[in-house]
């Protein structure tokens, strides 16, 4: 097993021995194609590779040892981190990193690295930088209010941040053509095209074999926390996609304004048994992303109201 620890400018690499799980050579090398293709030609063909992903750095290394028939494994960020820990206590150095990850694939069963389409790949860096744009728009016009003094500087800032959005918008729009999925999605109550283009990234970048991991993936899914005095109590894990949980809950609240919805009854019964708004609206949120999935699940079905709540 290959453990790589990716950064910007070098890979630490480690060969671990399966049998005895020790090292059986260690390196750091440039992270650069020509330092790939050194170890492509060091390591047997028949050994995985894994990583954790670190952005264009990472997807770099993934997608030329992919090209070259090697397996590449994903080590996902939370439980490495997790694992790494409990092996390195004292010490954390990249070349650490690289070996506590070689051990960590010979400990689980991790699945392939994710490669994104070009279509994929250009749908979600316009999505980055719109989230990005989003997001300074709305701290700039916050502080107009704060700051009377620069209010004109700011708002011409806001202005000129509003017309990136705009164009952002088309190119998005543009891009969506080739994702007939995300126009598929938003046909579902609720769901805009923001969200409908992010959803359909994910699905069709990813695979989930059943609408639960894709709910966990997005952390909707409810883990019980019962310890010491906390017995009983319930409540979203928030793991995995954080961007794609917001935005599923900003459509579940856009879904109970919506005429003709079919979620609105769910969301009464959900507070009929005594649950929160925030979590009434989660709940309807959950629903939305197992929707979403059966969606990408099967392409030649259409959005339906009224089948929504027909079947579990």
């Amino acid at each position: 097993m290959l453990g790589l620890d990716v950064s910007k400018e070098t890979l630490a690499v480690a060969l671990l021995d399966p049998a005895t799980r020790k090292p059986r050579w260690e390196a750091e090398v440039p992270n650069t194609p020509a330092a790939v293709a050194q170890l492509l030609a060091k390591v047997a063909p028949e050994c995985p590779w894994v990583l954790e992903p670190t952005g264009r750095y990472s997807v770099a290394v993934a997608k030329q040892a992919r090209a070259a028939g090697r397996r590449v494994l994903l080590a996902p960020p939370r439980k490495a981190k997790a694992f790494l820990a409990s092996l390195q206590s004292r010490a954390k150095t990249d070349r650490l990193d690289a070996r506590g990850l070689g051990l960590y694939a010979l400990a689980a069963d991790l699945p392939p690295y994710p490669l994104k389409s070009e279509a994929v790949e250009r749908l979600t860096q316009l999505l980055t930088a719109r989230r990005g744009l989003s997001l300074s728009l709305a701290s700039l016009q916050q502080r107009i209010v704060e700051l009377p003094h620069a209010a004109a500087v700011l708002k011409a800032a806001v202005a000129d941040l509003r017309a990136s959005m705009h164009a952002l918008d088309r190119q998005l729009a543009a891009a969506r053509r080739e994702l007939p999925l995300a126009g598929r999605l938003q046909k579902v109550h609720g769901v805009g095209p923001v969200t409908a283009t992010a959803v359909a990234a994910c699905l069709t970048s990813k695979h989930f074999e059943k609408p639960e991991a894709f709910v966990a993936y997005v952390g909707l899914d409810v883990a019980v926390r019962s310890s010491g005095k906390r017995k009983g109590e319930w409540g979203l894990t928030k793991q995995g996609d954080a961007e794609l949980r917001r935005l599923l809950y900003l459509c579940a609240q856009s879904s109970l304004r919506a005429q003709g919805s079919p979620f609105g009854a769910q969301y009464e019964r959900e507070q009929a048994k005594g649950m929160s708004k925030t979590a009434a609206l989660c709940a309807v949120a959950r629903k939305l992303a197992k929707l979403c999935w059966s969606l990408a699940h099967h392409p030649a079905a259409s959005y339906d109201p009224a089948r929504v709540y027909s079947q579990k």
